[in-house]
């Protein structure tokens, strides 16, 4: 079982959200913006979140999850 879930990435993604529109819908954006991030971490950038010996893929789910990073939804890119 993945700890946090789907549904608490996506409440803790969308729960700072500004608007009526959630910036999250789906399982996939989710799993999109993770893997953006493990990405980032392979190719040097610094974790946000303490820990040693861990995964970039569960460093990268436990920054989403506690807030350090953020997801844009595509309209305030284009701004």
């Amino acid at each position: 079982m993945l700890h946090p879930s789907y549904t608490d990435l996506m409440k803790a993604v969308n729960g700072d959200m500004e608007g009526d529109t959630p910036v999250v819908n789906s399982r996939y954006s989710i799993v999109l913006a993770t893997a953006k991030r493990a990405r980032q971490l392979i190719a040097g950038e610094m974790p946000l979140v303490e820990g040693e010996n861990r995964k970039p893929l569960s460093v990268a789910v436990d920054e989403l999850n506690s807030g350090q990073i953020k997801i844009m939804s595509e309209e305030s890119l284009e701004e």
